[in-house]
C-alpha cells in the first residue's frame, strides 16, 4: 500500500510531513530550511532553535574553507618538474604556448596541459628484420635484401607532438622509400660490395631533408646497413659468382706481381744491350777510322817506296800468322829436309829465362837485338832473291 493511500500510515511521509493532517505535499520552503539547518550543524551551527544564532555565519565560514582547501589542491597539483634530457611543452586552452627546460615548473592545471618529451634518448628503427619489407629492386633488374637501422633523436618538441601524427611511422616510410630509390640508382654488384659506405651516406643526407620538409622534429643520429645480399633462393649461385670474382682478383693481382717482378729485370736488360750495342758501333766505327787512315798512311808510304813498304807488310803478316801458330815448317830449297821450329817450347823456355835471370837479359838486350836484326836482314835477302828469280 502506498503511503499517501487512504488508510495508509502517515508515518511513511518522505517529506516528513507527518503533522498533516490533509496528507498533500509538503512545502518546499519548509525543505529548504530543514536542509540549511542540517548543513549549518555540520560546519559549526545549530541545527535546532536551542539558541539564538547569526543567520548565515556558520555555513559561510564552511564554504569558505571548502574554497580555500580546494584551492590549495589545484595549486599544488600544478607542480611539475621537468627531468635532464627532457622538455615539457605547455599548451594553454589547447594552444602551444612555450617549452619548459629541465627543473621545476608550475602551471594552472586545467587551464594549461604539460606533455613531457625525452630530447635526450637516442631511438631506433629496425627494417628489414625477418621479414620481406626490405626487398629492392637494382638498376640493373636484380633483387638485393637489404637490412638496416636507423638511429634517431627528437630534435624539435613542438614539431614532434603536433606536427605530425606518428613520427616514428613516418620515419619508418621516409626510410624505406630514400633506400629504395638510392638502391634503384645503383647497380647489385656495386650495393653488396664496395658500395655500403657511400649508401649508407647519401641515404643518411636523404632522410634527413625529407624529415625537415614533414616538420616531423627527428633528426637521424646514424645510418647503419645489416646486411645487403641477394635473396635466399638464389645464394648459392651469387656464392660461385663471389668465389669466381675472388679467384678472377687473386689472379690479377699474381699477374701484378709477376709483372712488376719482369718488367725492371726486361728493361734493365733492353738497356744494358742497348749501352753494349752503342759501344760496339762505337768500337767497330773507331776501328774502321783507325784501318782506313792506317791504310790512307800505307797507300802514302807505298807510293813513296813500293819495294819497302810491301816488304813490310808481308812481313807483319806473316809475324801476326806465325803468332798464332805455335809450330812452324820451314822449307829449305836446296835440300830434301823440313827443318821443324817448336816455338811453343822456345817460347816457354825464354819466359823461364827472362823471368829466372831479368838483370842477363838486359845486358844481353843489345846483342839479342843485333841477332833479331840479321835474321830480319837475311830474310829480306831471300825474298829479294826470290823476286829476282821471278
Amino acid at each position: 500500500m502506498a503511503w499517501n493511500e487512504p488508510g495508509g500510515s502517515n508515518n511513511k511521509d518522505p517529506w516528513g510531513n507527518r503533522n498533516n493532517p490533509q496528507g498533500g505535499p509538503p512545502d518546499l520552503d519548509e525543505v529548504i530550511k530543514k536542509l540549511q539547518a542540517k548543513f549549518g550543524g555540520l560546519f559549526g551551527g545549530k541545527g535546532g532553535g536551542g539558541g539564538p544564532r547569526i543567520p548565515g555565519a556558520g555555513g559561510s565560514a564552511g564554504l569558505s574553507l571548502i574554497v580555500l582547501v580546494l584551492l590549495a589542491v589545484w595549486a599544488l597539483s600544478g607542480i611539475y618538474i621537468v627531468n635532464e634530457g627532457k622538455e615539457g611543452v605547455v599548451l594553454r586552452f589547447g594552444k602551444f604556448h612555450t617549452i619548459q627546460p629541465p627543473g621545476p615548473h608550475w602551471y594552472p592545471r586545467f587551464v594549461d596541459t604539460v606533455d613531457i618529451v625525452d630530447v635526450s634518448q637516442v631511438r631506433s628503427v629496425h627494417i628489414g628484420e625477418g621479414s620481406n619489407e626490405a626487398l629492392m629492386l637494382t638498376k640493373d633488374e636484380n633483387i638485393v635484401d637489404m637490412e638496416f637501422v636507423v638511429q634517431y633523436n627528437v630534435r624539435d618538441s613542438r614539431r614532434f607532438l603536433y606536427h605530425v601524427r606518428e613520427p616514428e611511422i613516418s620515419l619508418r616510410h621516409v626510410t624505406q622509400s630514400a633506400v629504395r630509390e638510392i638502391v634503384g640508382n645503383n647497380e647489385m654488384e656495386f650495393i653488396i660490395t664496395q658500395g655500403r659506405d657511400k649508401i649508407a651516406a647519401e641515404a643518411w643526407e636523404r632522410i634527413q631533408g625529407i624529415l625537415d620538409s614533414y616538420e616531423t622534429g627527428l633528426q637521424v643520429r646514424g645510418f647503419n646497413m645489416q646486411k645487403a645480399q641477394p635473396p635466399q633462393e638464389v645464394m648459392a649461385s651469387f656464392d660461385d659468382v663471389a668465389a669466381a670474382r675472388e679467384d678472377r682478383e687473386k689472379f690479377m693481382n699474381q699477374a701484378r706481381a709477376y709483372a712488376n717482378n719482369i718488367l725492371p729485370r726486361a728493361e734493365g736488360q733492353a738497356q744494358r744491350f742497348l749501352e753494349e750495342a752503342k759501344a760496339y758501333r762505337d768500337e767497330i766505327v773507331s776501328i774502321a777510322e783507325g784501318d782506313a787512315e792506317r791504310f790512307v798512311e800505307i797507300m802514302r808510304e807505298y807510293k813513296k817506296s813500293p819495294r819497302v813498304t810491301r816488304e813490310r807488310l808481308y812481313l807483319e803478316a806473316m809475324e801476326e800468322l806465325m803468332e798464332k801458330n805455335p809450330k812452324v815448317m820451314v822449307d829449305i830449297k836446296e835440300g830434301n829436309n823440313l827443318m821443324y821450329l817448336p816455338l811453343d817450347q822456345l817460347m816457354k823456355q825464354r819466359a823461364s829465362g827472362s823471368s829466372n835471370n831479368s838483370d842477363a837479359s838486359q845486358d844481353s838486350g843489345p846483342f839479342s837485338r843485333q841477332k833479331e836484326d840479321f835474321g830480319l836482314d837475311q830474310t829480306r835477302e831471300r825474298n829479294r832473291s826470290r823476286e829476282v828469280r821471278q
